[in-house]
């Protein structure tokens, strides 16, 4: 398991944020690599946080990777390999299958139904 723990604090103006806490014990600036599609992605920085033992990482999301569908971005500890955090951008023409659209239209047509069986119940009673 890695010494160190990646929290997410923000996705602004194209950068991911997270705050990294590393063990104490870890002599110097810690290692990450971030990928997507097994493919490393360069200019993400790691500045030292307020507290002992933690870290500011910025990752600018490279415009030249955002295409239609699913781009997944994988940060992980360059030494052990193991995943830290990840994250995903959904765009394009694979959110007309997204399921949060389905779940707005199963509302609607709920709703639909509810004011039905409503007028059904008046007309019957």
């Amino acid at each position: 398991m890695s010494a160190m723990q990646l929290t997410k604090t923000r996705l602004f103006e194209g950068v991911w944020e997270g705050m990294l806490t590393a063990d104490r014990d870890n002599a110097g600036q810690p290692k990450v690599t971030v990928t997507h599609l097994d493919r490393p992605v360069s200019d993400h920085s790691l500045t030292e946080g307020e507290a002992a033992g933690t870290w500011v990482l910025r990752v600018p999301i490279p415009i030249e990777l955002l295409s239609d569908g699913m781009q997944t971005f994988v940060i992980s500890d360059a030494d052990s390999g193991e995943t830290l955090n990840s994250f995903a951008i959904l765009a394009g023409e694979a959110l007309a299958d997204d399921i949060r659209a389905e779940v707005e239209l199963l509302r609607e047509e709920l709703d639909m139904l509810k004011r039905a069986f409503r007028r059904h119940c008046l007309e019957t009673a």
